[in-house]
């Protein structure tokens, strides 16, 4: 079994380069790279890269997973009867394609090397009730777009569930955190996952997988500064008033992350996210039922109205 160690970026495809630049950047991104038909974007974080988009008809294409070591390649490659690429794109490094059963391509890569990242002010430092840590410190921020930190999870659509959730726990070996389950417990239809790294701490989900019937990516979510960051970055896109809201801002149940979401130029959903939970081979999970009446307390501890396009 192979240790995956992380997510590292994404694959998507649109057919306007500069729309879709602008309105990522206002996201929070910046370039990293870009030639007659690729953009390339990272976060502030140290990715070189966190989203790479493609000249195309509007489509998710995939994503690469970070393996912990070179062995985990050289395993990967020899059960799937594949070969070891150099990797020519932002960061360099090493890279095994392959895809899953629904065909989204996943690039499984080692020794992409990282960047420098910028100098941005600490995370703001909240006095709770019982953890006075402010002390003699004013909070005095300006408005901006938020900083994208990282890509920190892919959720997935499932034309066929078991095939996928079988796949991403068995040849990538990632471990269940939380499911959902329709009609009767057992009969599970979403999986959040996380990478088995014993007992360091991990994403609650790096890949989450639903069996909606359908292909391709449900959104990309990517972890902002902190909560300050994240309101902050949904004014400025608000402010810009050229940019479709899809839900937000509210506390998600699986994974307890602040959301906000939005949609790219093409429809695609992506997600700002701070504040998730944390996991190692101790965390014991459980199963809820999932259907679209019970959406708004299934989805969310807090925060507007259930809207329906979310699941658009």
């Amino acid at each position: 079994m192979i240790q995956i160690e992380d997510i590292a970026y994404a694959r998507i495809a649109g057919p306007d380069l500069d729309l879709m630049e602008a309105f990522f950047v206002d996201f929070g991104m910046q370039r990293s790279a870009r030639s007659a038909d690729a953009l390339h974007l990272r976060g502030y974080g140290t990715d070189p890269v966190c989203l790479i988009v493609q000249r195309g008809a509007p489509q998710q294409i995939g994503f690469g997973l970070r393996a912990q070591s070179r062995a985990d390649l050289e395993a990967l490659a020899s059960r799937l009867k594949t070969g070891i690429e150099r990797r020519p794109e932002p960061g360099g490094g090493e890279v095994v394609r392959v895809q899953d059963p629904d065909g989204n391509q996943l690039e499984i890569v080692h020794g992409v090397e990282p960047r420098t990242p910028e100098q941005l002010r600490a995370p703001v430092r909240i006095n709770s009730i019982s953890q006075r840590v402010r002390l003699n410190q004013a909070i005095r921020l300006s408005g901006t777009p938020a900083h994208i930190m990282r890509l920190g999870h892919a959720a997935l659509h499932a034309r066929d569930f078991n095939a996928m959730y079988s796949f991403y726990r068995d040849v990538l070996g990632f471990k269940l955190s939380d499911s959902y389950y329709v009609n009767e417990p057992g009969t599970m239809m979403g999986a959040f996952l996380h990478c088995d790294l014993g007992q360091r701490f991990t994403d609650h989900h790096t890949v989450a997988v639903v069996g909606s019937g359908r292909t391709g990516f449900d959104h990309l979510g990517f972890e902002v500064l902190d909560w300050d960051d994240l309101i902050l970055g949904h004014r400025h896109l608000r402010a810009r008033n050229r940019w479709e809201h899809s839900w937000g801002i509210g506390r998600h149940v699986e994974g307890s992350q602040i959301f906000d979401y939005w949609r790219d130029p093409t429809g695609f959903k992506v997600e700002h996210w701070t504040d998730g939970d944390l996991v190692n081979e101790a965390y014991q999970g459980h199963s809820v039922e999932f259907s679209i009446p019970k959406a708004d307390s299934v989805l969310a501890q807090w925060g507007p109205p259930f809207n329906p396009d979310f699941l658009r």
